[in-house]
């Protein structure tokens, strides 16, 4: 019998299998479907500062939307706040209640006090873990990557100075350079790194020419780019990798394993096969396992990352040249 065992972030998970935050990990029956169907462990949906703000300023438009007609209303009755923060962190802590499995809490906050205010209040929760969902739209030419990436890093720094439980980032793949990003951010303290997430997309609807937003699940072919950084960087860093964006298959989660990734993370595809294909995806890894002869993960984890693969440049090969090359001698 092969044993699934990993560990990520220092947080002890029965398979490499965790679903990744999104609206169906804000659902707490479909959180119980997941547990259900072998999930190791759960992602929180997204605690996001902007949603919050965006919320408040709604409420406060609505309570106070008759303010002219009825004056006195505005001084005989106490102002009311809408409950965003709290609610989140009360729901997260009936989640954590709720299931046996390790729960990891998301945070994309907009000031620098909010992360720290927002990861001490869920360590209050129970919660296992922490993930920092590291991304923000420059918007403007006055901002350089340097800026950005300084912020992210004391960011980091102070909110592991806040809490006592594992943090990890979640990175996009927009940075000039990723490897030396990750290795300040494993250097500041980050004990695990998410590759990658995967930004929504605008787009234009030309029939009514209007700003149209996207819903796109991924596919496995999207997973490339996750796996060519978890390769380069597996044995680079003293940190824990979880390969993100285009998971759909078992055999997609025994690519980033063999490339050197602790767990996988997976969305997409539990909306395109249901929740319950986690339990598919498990029995494909058990059985891939047992044809191979390997009895853990560790046996295979990371046996094709740059430094163990038999051809270490095709992690760093980008253009086609060879395949270009080899096209024009059968011309």
């Amino acid at each position: 019998m092969v044993n699934l065992e990993t560990s990520y972030m220092g947080i002890m998970l029965s398979n490499p299998i965790i679903a990744g935050a999104s609206a169906l990990t804000g659902n707490i029956e479909s959180i119980k479907r997941m547990e259900a169907a072998g999930a190791a462990a759960i992602v929180i949906k997204s605690l996001f500062q902007e949603e919050i703000q965006l919320k408040n300023w709604k409420f406060d438009e609505y309570i106070n939307r008759y303010n002219d007609l009825h004056a006195e209303m505005t001084t005989q009755y106490p102002p009311l706040v809408h409950s965003g923060v709290e609610s989140h962190i009360y729901w997260v802590k009936k989640t954590k209640e709720a299931v046996s499995i390790p729960v990891i809490a998301s945070i994309n906050a907009v000031d620098e006090d909010a992360w720290v205010e927002y990861a001490r209040s869920l360590e209050k929760t129970g919660v296992d873990g922490l993930e920092l969902n590291f991304y923000s739209l420059p918007k403007g030419s006055d901002i350089g990557s340097e800026e950005l990436e300084e912020k992210q890093l004391e960011i980091l720094a102070k909110v592991k100075s806040a809490v006592s439980i594992p943090v990890g980032v979640k990175l996009s793949s927009n940075y000039t350079n990723i490897f030396a990003f990750v290795k300040r951010l494993v250097q500041q303290g980050a004990d695990g790194v998410v590759l990658f997430n995967r930004i929504f997309q605008p787009d234009i609807d030309i029939a009514n020419e209007e700003e149209n937003v996207s819903f796109d699940l991924s596919t496995s072919a999207e997973n490339r780019l996750s796996q060519r950084w978890t390769g380069l960087l597996s044995d680079s860093i003293n940190a824990d990798i979880c390969s993100n964006t285009g998971i759909i298959t078992g055999e997609d989660a025994i690519k980033m394993l063999l490339a050197g990734a602790a767990a996988v993370q997976v969305v997409s595809t539990l909306y395109k096969n249901d929740i319950e294909y986690i339990e598919t995806m498990i029995q494909d890894i058990v059985s891939w396992m047992g044809d191979k002869g390997y009895k853990s993960i560790l046996d295979f984890k990371g046996k094709i990352s740059k430094a163990k693969s038999n051809d270490p440049w095709a992690y760093e090969r980008v253009h086609y040249i060879k395949q270009l090359l080899s096209k024009e001698d059968t011309v």
